[in-house]
């Protein structure tokens, strides 16, 4: 057994969160469809829902409209970020009364190293089991928890037995767990990755280990290195504590198609002062990138960006002239801007210089 095997991670990951927030205020809506998303009255786009929800084919970022189709009699429910952020803070602090090692990921997930952690004689499972009964006790809402020896797999655990479940992949069996895991299964491979590794015959992670590192890292490049050592069941990473903001951005989706370049600006300079809000004082040091995002009548989205380091509203509008001659014959409904910010190394290296001024040129 690797040193990386010997690790113990656990993945906790709460049950439709949002919604779930929801039911525990209005019990009545615990066995209809419901969801957190847009207005009928606008468009707009499903943040989560619940479990009957998702027996009609609605999942999150779905249009609300498409999912209305597939369920007439879906509820919404506006939701509220401010609550759930408090809940979540709620949660994240029951984790840390068991371990100091949590990474939080999201609002409603965190890895949890319990390497070195002595409670329950150092169990995962009866640290997990305990963590759920706590976080339901005093929240009143459940979560499911994935436990193996890699980080990977911990959060692919968590998701085989939900909701209000738990999964352990033991050392013993993470050679052979991984062997028979799809590769849609692992973290980061999405739709396009997938059909890119189908056409190579490649579908789950014994096809993977079927093929040599070499073949893998000519048609992937360094993605085939990740996924050639996640098929053999190698993953070195730890946690991290100082996950950095890497981006700002806003967007807004429109109550009607739009199609000029016109139209886009006027949308792009309301943008703007919500992207100055939101970006206060992150750009002390400048930024290094700046990008333009359109999505479709069809759904599909583009997006241009360049590198920078300042906010320009010209080059704003030279990114959304590139993005609109993508447009083809659809039509517009969605426009949104984003930043990429520094690292903190640059950060501090920009210390050495003089800080740059006028970096918004409104």
């Amino acid at each position: 057994m690797t040193m990386s095997q010997s690790r113990k991670f656990i993945h906790i990951d709460m049950d439709c969160f949002f919604a779930a927030v929801e039911m525990k205020k209005r019990p009545e809506l615990k066995n209809i469809p419901m969801a957190i998303g847009g207005s009928t009255k606008r468009r707009g786009v499903i943040a989560t829902c619940n479990y009957p929800a998702r027996y009609f084919g609605i999942h999150s970022a779905m249009a609300t409209s498409q999912a209305l189709k597939l369920c007439p009699q879906l509820v919404l429910v506006p939701g509220s970020m401010k609550e759930y952020s408090d809940v979540s803070q709620q949660i994240m602090a029951i984790l840390r009364t068991f371990t100091d090692q949590v990474e939080v990921v999201s609002v409603d997930e965190a890895f949890l190293d319990v390497t070195d952690c002595e409670l329950f004689d150092g169990s995962a499972t009866l640290i997990a089991q305990a963590i759920r009964a706590r976080i339901l006790l005093e929240t009143g809402l459940t979560a499911s928890a994935g436990i193996a020896p890699l980080r990977f797999v911990a959060k692919i655990a968590s998701d085989e037995n939900k909701p209000d479940g738990i999964f352990v992949v033991s050392p013993k069996r993470i050679d052979e767990f991984v062997a028979g895991l799809a590769l849609k299964k692992i973290p980061g491979v999405g739709k396009v990755t997938q059909e890119k590794l189908k056409r190579y015959g490649l579908s789950t992670c014994q096809n993977v280990r079927d093929q040599s590192l070499n073949f893998m890292i000519d048609k992937f490049g360094k993605f085939g290195l990740s996924i050639w050592q996640k098929s053999h069941a190698i993953d070195k990473r730890g946690l991290s504590f100082d996950r950095e903001r890497k981006s700002v951005g806003v967007e807004h989706t429109l109550s009607d198609d739009i199609n000029s370049f016109e139209q886009c600006c006027e949308c792009l300079f309301k943008l703007l002062e919500r992207l100055k809000e939101r970006l206060q004082d992150k750009t002390k040091y400048g930024v290094t990138t700046i990008g333009v995002k359109l999505k479709f009548n069809d759904f599909k989205s583009t997006s241009v960006e360049q590198k920078t380091t300042q906010i320009s509203v010209d080059l704003f509008k030279e990114l959304l002239q590139q993005a609109l001659l993508r447009k083809e014959n659809r039509s517009i409904r969605l426009v949104g801007i984003f930043v990429n910010l520094p690292s903190s190394y640059l950060c501090k290296q920009l210390e050495l210089f003089e800080k740059q001024q006028g970096l918004f040129e409104l």
